[in-house]
């Protein structure tokens, strides 16, 4: 009866001390630092995939404020009515002449300041078709392709210009699309090339 009470209680010793070691290893296992296996739910997640796409908008933006920062080319517009000119404006220049009589060639004449010649000829500048102007000692080789040639007109309206060719020994208007207002600058041996490109209200009409 004795031996069986001692091996009763040395069973129980035995399980209670498997319990314990049980119990302290599921303790550990809560508490275990993270490893490699703390990456499944970031992958779970799409983490990595979200890194991904941050990239390429990065890089999408880098692309799109490239082109963004490049000139756009002007457009031709539609041409306007035909109207006497009354003044040569070319900003990058600083030159501002009035427009002398249709058909004047132009220059300084007695008690007067240089002016810009229409060619009665040619159509009005900013009219369908290619306005061919002149003027004495203008720096038309210093103009570039983009810049821009103002006319003043009668009608009170300004035509704006965009410069498509510069020469210094003069361009022809050959490939030129039928229907749209150009005009050719022509001042000593230089000749430019230019397309309506804009217009703009400056005032009364002065006919």
């Amino acid at each position: 009866m004795l031996r069986a009470k001692w091996v009763v209680g040395v069973l129980t010793a035995v399980l209670l001390g498997t319990g314990i070691g049980l119990l302290r290893g599921t303790e550990g296992a809560l508490v275990a630092p993270a490893g490699a296996a703390d990456a499944l739910p970031s992958r779970a997640l799409g983490l990595s995939g979200h890194r991904r796409l941050v990239e390429q908008l990065e890089q999408a933006g880098r692309h799109t404020s490239g082109k963004g920062s490049r000139p756009s080319r002007a457009a031709a517009i539609t041409p306007l009515r035909a109207a006497r000119p009354l003044r040569l404006h070319i900003p990058s220049l600083g030159e501002d002449l009035p427009f002398g009589e249709p058909g004047d060639p132009g220059g300084a004449a007695a008690g007067e300041g240089e002016e810009a010649a229409w060619e009665a000829g040619s159509p009005a500048p900013g009219a369908a078709g290619t306005a061919v102007v002149g003027a004495e000692d203008l720096r038309l080789a210093e103009l570039r392709r983009g810049l821009t040639v103002e006319i003043a007109r009668a009608d009170g309206r300004t035509a704006v210009f965009t410069v498509d060719a510069v020469s210094p020994a003069g361009v022809t208007g050959r490939g030129q699309r039928p229907g749209r207002a150009r005009l050719r600058l022509v001042s000593g041996e230089t000749t430019v090339l230019a397309r309506l490109t804009g217009q703009r209200r400056t005032g009364h009409s002065a006919d």
